[in-house]
């Protein structure tokens, strides 16, 4: 699958404290357009999935090409991956990143474990688009713009 190209997102929740939690995911789809749903699957092993499971709701935020280290920081482990780091709360109660290309603010309607994944299917009660930058990619195991 390093073989094809993919868009960089962070997928953010809230655990039971209301801690605001992320994770840098390529593994995002589009389910539905009535009613707008898309899918997210999440590695059981993450520090964050659990959180995931038990959240009613989640948000992706699309990367920009400008934004590789920030991808780069919520795909290690971290005590505080939001230290420092912008963002507002989305419709759903899950953290919206500032200045991404766009994001989907979903409410949790399905979960489905897949071998070592769970897919969780959302759907969409607010998106936006924001800034009119290039999508940050990801392929063959190293991050790409896209050429224009």
């Amino acid at each position: 699958m390093g073989h094809f190209a993919t868009g960089v997102t962070v997928v953010t929740t809230r655990d039971e404290n209301g801690r605001p939690l992320g994770l840098t995911a390529n593994a995002v789809a589009s389910v539905s357009l009535q009613p707008p749903m898309v899918l997210v699957c999440v590695d059981r092993q993450s520090e964050s999935h659990d959180a995931f499971a038990a959240s009613e709701a989640f948000a992706v935020n699309v990367l920009t090409q400008m934004q590789e280290t920030l991808s780069r920081r919520f795909a290690k482990s971290s005590a505080d991956k939001f230290a420092g780091i912008g963002h507002r709360e989305g419709i759903s109660g899950s953290p919206v990143l500032e200045d991404v290309l766009a994001y989907l603010d979903c409410r949790l309607v399905h979960a489905f474990e897949a071998g070592d994944h769970t897919i969780f299917v959302g759907e969409v009660v607010d998106l936006a688009t924001g800034t009119e930058a290039e999508p940050l990619l990801f392929f063959r195991g190293g991050y790409r713009g896209a050429a224009t």
